[in-house]
């Protein structure tokens, strides 16, 4: 991601919510998912192949990529949100660039800009195998604040 801006998070705090919150998602950890990175205005998460996430002829299946990019992106929103803050997200779009077969899947958010209560980021999915992480999918998405 290019040109990509720098953010103080309002809550100093944000790394712990950030986490505490991650560690409340069901869904995530049913599908393998954890946390990698924290930092104002961008999470990295990243997911094994397993069959939790895996389709018929052995991809990651295009539903689990929607799964795990709206939470990156939704995650990067509430690092820069106010103590006390939740977000849910308004929509996203994504483009799948090709198929996702490999060992590990990293999901980037990255806030492309925050205001008061929408956030818009972007969110590069890419396989990882190795040392060679290969883009399978873009998101765009919008994230809105609401009260914790």
């Amino acid at each position: 991601m290019n040109d990509v801006p720098s953010f103080q998070p309002a809550d100093p705090d944000f790394a712990d919510v950030v986490k505490q919150s991650f560690a409340r998602q069901g869904m995530m950890r049913a599908m393998g998912v954890h946390l990698a990175s924290v930092t104002p205005g961008r999470v990295v998460i990243e997911a094994p192949f397993s069959d939790a996430v895996g389709q018929q002829q052995g991809f990651f299946h295009g539903a689990a990529i929607g799964a795990i990019g709206d939470i990156a992106g939704g995650y990067a929103s509430l690092s820069l949100m106010p103590p006390g803050s939740e977000v849910v997200s308004v929509e996203y779009k994504i483009n799948f660039v090709r198929p996702a077969k490999g060992p590990l899947i990293r999901a980037v958010g990255q806030v492309l800009r925050a205001g008061k209560s929408v956030t818009v980021a972007r969110i590069d999915v890419s396989v990882i195998d190795g040392d060679k992480a290969t883009l399978v999918a873009l998101l765009q998405g919008t994230f809105t604040r609401v009260a914790g």
